[in-house]
């Protein structure tokens, strides 16, 4: 008898371990098929993981991956408690909700309540077929495959992100973006029980088709919730009272050419995360819009918001309208290359700086110069004379930029800024880079150009932008230049006046002093402003995407005041210049500098030009846009000398449209202001010619 009882045991465990061993190898040979899992949307997100642009997979599903730990744990408490209480403990199928759902079927002679765990549905959502008792059984033993291969938290996320929610809605990250018009971090009840809701017949009771339907599924959960303790009385009132979502949100779409620019760069990528905060990103994409309206159709802007340290890319609008065919809408004009304009003047004085070819207080000639066959004149077609270099790049003038950059050289120039990290473009006839440089005549993108100024903004320190969220260690580049130069720099441009349309920072609430530049290239083709804080640094660029003529479009006109309005969102920071004057750096009038910086001296071979183009009256003092820092802050402001040149004698002056004397002047009068802020100079010579200058007075 034992014997048998011993062979009959040997017998159960070898067909056990065969039905083991069969069931082994059949999990191996039809293994759950979970390919669908890999198949989702490629995501591009903010720098705190919120949705920038979202795109659809092959397939055309808004397909969202989801974690349980990113969402509102109130979805989840539902989630669980509507559809599988026990699902934190049971191995893939419930055999007490299965033994419930049978007996119920026999004592009612119908289906009273389902079996399926979240693991079943799961294995269901993978291998769609028909409701059938075989298909429940190969549910089952799916699920059980399924709990074999993934811990419970990565079934709940492989759940979440391919329940089906109505059309090509998959996930409770697409359907929450679709019908709440936000991420489900944060729900509130009756949408937390909508998103319960609407898997279980998500085309019938979807709520942008069928929203009675939507409200009654949802109400269903809400009152269960009720009944198991998750909801009090007030709480379910609440909750019932709460509207419906009847149509469906656009995805966002908030920074659509810098997401298509890293998609492209990372192809196989399915989360790519930046640096941008969606937050100043909208914000700014809003002020581009409002611009847009007063330009022509064809016109369009560009913004690209930097925070200094670290370079991180902020915001990157593109162009203020992704949709407008005539605008080129779709074309990134962040990274189109484009003249710059004057917006390069700064870097070429710095570099005089660096080379102590000039000081901010030296002398500049400001005359008719011819620079072998080349001669270049001033945007108004006017000169001043001797002019201090602090007031020549204040003013922007042409002349004393050729000079510094004949100086030190254009070929040298334009390997610094590329030994930076920012190479200039040039057209393919260009053998060398030429004097043309300084006024524009070379190719560079707004990317390229805030790079550059946030590099000013960081004492000179080179270091790419960067536009995700690694922490890997920048590459290292030459510095662009020293900090004393950087330091001279920003002096001169935190000075600059603002444009017009804008109070001095002083004057206006919530603003802080910006340190800007502003460029027009030829034609009016492209209007540039670019400034900086310590903090941040921010470009704007307004032109067509064509690249054809504009009607008087100018960057102090046109892109200033996009400017100053984008560093109004910023929060406030500290001044540009350095908390310390860098130690090499000369604080000193012309009076007091060494004798060889003085006054500026011209390369060997440098020569007057048209003469007679200098006969015209013109003021030379104070120069038109420049910035008087008169001292006496608690007295009276002292006299100011005005001087002009040309024009014929005798010469009448206003200020402010109102004479300074009864007695004509000759080339100098003297004027008391009577308080700070902007004032305009006019003088008129004996024939009626006039020239005007209009300058702030700090």
């Amino acid at each position: 008898m034992q014997r048998r009882l011993r062979l009959a045991a040997i017998l159960a465990g070898l067909a056990l371990a065969a039905s083991a061993g069969s069931a082994l190898v059949l999990d191996r040979m039809l293994p759950p098929p979970l390919e669908r899992l890999a198949s989702i949307s490629t995501l591009v997100l903010d720098r705190e993981q919120r949705v920038l642009r979202a795109y659809t997979t092959a397939e055309g599903a808004w397909r969202l991956p989801a974690e349980p730990g990113e969402l509102d744990p109130k979805l989840l408490r539902f989630l669980l408690a509507y559809e599988d209480q026990r699902f934190r403990s049971h191995p893939g199928v419930d055999v007490l909700a299965a033994g419930r759902a049978a007996w119920q079927a026999v004592t009612h002679g119908r289906i009273v309540s389902g079996a399926s765990t979240l693991t079943m549905q799961l294995a269901r959502l993978m291998e769609p077929s028909p409701r059938t008792f075989g298909a429940k059984l190969a549910e089952m033993g799916r699920a059980l495959q399924i709990e074999a291969r993934m811990s419970k938290d990565e079934i709940l996320a492989a759940y979440l992100t391919v329940a089906p929610y109505g059309g090509n809605l998959e996930g409770v990250r697409a359907a929450s973006l679709a019908y709440f018009g936000r991420e489900p971090t944060r729900l509130t009840d009756a949408e937390a029980a909508l998103l319960v809701a609407l898997p279980q017949a998500p085309e019938i009771v979807r709520p942008d088709r069928f929203p009675e339907g939507a409200r009654k599924a949802r109400d269903k959960v809400l009152h269960l919730m009720k009944h198991r303790g998750l909801l009090d009385e007030h709480a379910l009132a609440a909750a019932l009272a709460e509207p419906v979502p009847q149509a469906r949100k656009v995805f966002p779409l908030s920074a659509p050419h810098l997401a298509d620019r890293l998609t492209r760069q990372q192809p196989s990528a399915r989360i790519i995360r930046t640096s941008i905060e969606d937050d100043l990103q909208r914000a700014l994409l809003e002020v581009a819009r409002r611009y847009q309206s007063h330009l022509e159709p064809s016109a369009t802007i560009a913004i690209l918001a930097v925070e200094n340290a670290g370079r991180k890319v902020r915001a990157y609008v593109g162009s203020s309208d992704f949709f407008a065919n005539r605008r080129f809408g779709q074309n990134d004009m962040v990274t189109a290359i484009r003249s710059p304009g004057s917006a390069l003047k700064p870097f070429i004085y710095a570099m005089a700086f660096d080379e102590l070819a000039a000081h901010p207080e030296t002398m500049m000639p400001d005359v008719a110069l011819r620079f072998g066959d080349y001669a270049p004149k001033n945007f108004d077609g006017h000169f001043r004379g001797q002019i201090s270099a602090r007031e020549a790049l204040q003013a922007s003038l042409n002349i004393p930029a050729v000079a510094l950059l004949d100086r030190v050289g254009p070929l040298r120039f334009v390997q610094r800024l590329s030994e930076s990290g920012v190479p200039l473009a040039f057209p393919s006839e260009a053998k060398v880079p030429g004097l043309p440089v300084a006024l524009g005549g070379v190719g560079i993108s707004l990317e390229g150009l805030v790079s550059l100024y946030a590099d000013l903004a960081d004492g000179g320190h080179a270091m790419p932008l960067s536009f995700g969220d690694s922490s890997a260690e920048a590459p290292a580049l030459e510095p662009l230049m020293s900090a004393k130069s950087a330091y001279y720099v920003t002096s001169i441009l935190l000075d600059t006046p603002p444009p017009p349309s804008f109070l001095a920072a002083g004057n206006r609430r919530s603003a802080q002093p910006i340190a800007y530049k502003t460029g027009t290239s030829f034609g009016f083709r492209d209007a540039w402003a670019i400034g900086y804080t310590r903090g941040y640094t921010i470009g704007v660029w307004v032109g067509r995407p064509d690249g054809t003529f504009s009607a008087g479009r100018m960057g102090r006109d046109h892109a200033a005041p996009i400017l100053f309005e984008a560093f109004d969102l910023l929060p406030q920071g500290p001044s540009a210049l350095p908390e310390k004057v860098p130690e090499e750096a000369i604080v000193a009038d012309n009076a007091s500098l060494p004798a060889n910086l003085r006054s500026f001296r011209l390369r060997p071979g440098t020569a007057l030009s048209d003469v007679a183009s200098t006969k015209a009256v013109r003021i030379s003092y104070p120069v038109d846009g420049a910035t008087l820092d008169l001292a006496g802050a608690d007295q009276a402001l002292p006299p100011l000398t005005l001087q002009a040149n040309g024009g014929g004698l005798p010469l009448r002056w206003l200020v402010n449209g109102l004479p300074i004397d009864s007695q004509p002047y000759r080339r100098q009068a003297q004027w008391n202001p009577d308080g700070r802020g902007q004032v305009r100079v006019t003088v008129i010579d004996r024939d009626g010619n006039s020239a005007s200058s209009a300058v702030w007075i700090k």
